[in-house]
C-alpha cells in the first residue's frame, strides 16, 4: 500500500489582507497536522486573495506577501504545504505561484504556465508565465502541481507531469461560480484524470470578491476518471483523504506495457 493523506483546505481569503490570510492558512495547517495529514494544499493566490488586481502593481504589497509566505513556511512543521502566493524574481517580474513547503522551508516554487486572459480574467496584465512542469517527491510519492487554467488544456502541464511519473496532480484554483460550471469542471477532471492515468485533486477557493463568487466544491478523481470525493459548496471546508497512489502507479505501468 502507498497511501497519501491529503488535506484540501478550501478557504475564504480576503483580497489584500495578507496578515489575516496568513493566519487563516496557519490555522488550517495546524488543523491538518492534528489530523496527521502528509500534505495540505490551499487555493490559488490564497495568501493575497483573488483577484488582487492592481494591488499587484504596488512593490510593497509584493514584498509583504513574500514576508508572509516565509512566516507560513516556518509554521509548517511536520507537514508539507502547498500555498498560493505571488512570487517575484530579480528582474521584478511577478508570477501567479505556489510555494511547496517541507521541513519548515520553501523547497520550490511553481509558476502558473497558462495565464487566462478572457472574461473576468486579466492575468497577462500582471503576471509572467511559468515554463517548468515539476514533479515533487514527498514521502516517497510523486506529486505534480499546477494552477487553475493549467488543468484545462489537454496538452498542458498535467500531461507532462504524468509522463514524468506523477501519481497524483494537485490543481489549485480560484474558479468563479456560474450556472452549469460544476458540470463543466466534472467533465474536465474526468477527461484529464482518465487520459493521464493519474489522480487529480482539484481544490477551489470559496467566498466572494466584487462581482465574483467562488463556490468551493473541491473534488478528487481517481486514475480511471471516477469522482471519489467532493467538498462542501459555498462554505469553507477541509477535506482529508487517504489516497492509494499505488493503484495509480500500477495502472500506468500496465497501460504503458499494453501501448508498447
Amino acid at each position: 500500500m502507498k497511501y497519501l493523506r491529503l488535506a484540501l483546505a478550501q478557504i475564504n481569503s480576503t483580497v489584500g489582507d495578507l496578515s489575516g490570510n496568513a493566519q487563516l492558512i496557519i490555522s488550517f495547517i495546524k488543523q491538518a497536522r492534528r489530523q496527521k495529514a502528509d500534505v495540505i494544499a490551499f487555493p490559488e493566490l490564497a495568501l493575497t486573495g483573488y483577484p488582487p488586481e492592481d494591488l499587484l502593481l504596488k512593490p510593497q504589497f509584493i514584498t509583504d506577501n513574500l514576508s508572509e509566505i516565509q512566516r507560513i513556511s516556518r509554521a509548517a512543521e511536520g507537514i508539507a504545504a502547498i500555498v498560493g502566493f505571488v512570487d517575484r524574481r530579480k528582474d521584478n517580474s511577478i508570477y501567479n505561484a505556489a510555494a511547496v513547503i517541507a521541513g519548515k522551508k520553501i523547497i520550490d516554487v511553481y509558476h502558473k504556465v497558462l495565464l487566462p486572459n478572457y472574461g473576468v480574467f486579466d492575468e497577462f496584465r500582471y503576471f509572467r508565465a511559468g515554463s517548468r512542469f515539476p514533479v515533487y517527491k514527498i514521502k516517497n510519492m510523486n506529486i505534480g502541481l499546477n494552477i487553475c487554467e493549467d488543468i484545462w488544456h489537454r496538452d498542458g502541464p498535467a500531461r507532462f507531469q504524468s509522463s514524468a511519473g506523477a501519481e497524483i496532480i494537485i490543481n489549485i484554483n480560484a474558479s468563479p461560480y456560474e450556472r452549469g460550471k460544476p458540470e463543466v469542471r466534472e467533465k474536465l477532471l474526468h477527461e484529464r484524470s482518465s487520459e493521464n492515468g493519474v489522480l487529480i485533486a482539484y481544490l477551489n477557493a470559496v467566498g466572494g470578491q466584487d462581482e465574483l463568487v467562488f463556490d468551493g466544491f473541491s473534488m478528487v478523481y481517481d486514475h480511471k476518471g471516477r469522482l471519489i470525493a467532493r467538498a462542501k459548496q459555498f462554505a469553507e471546508d477541509i477535506m482529508v483523504l487517504d489516497l492509494d497512489l499505488a493503484e495509480a502507479g500500477k495502472y500506468k505501468k500496465t497501460n504503458a506495457l499494453r501501448a508498447g
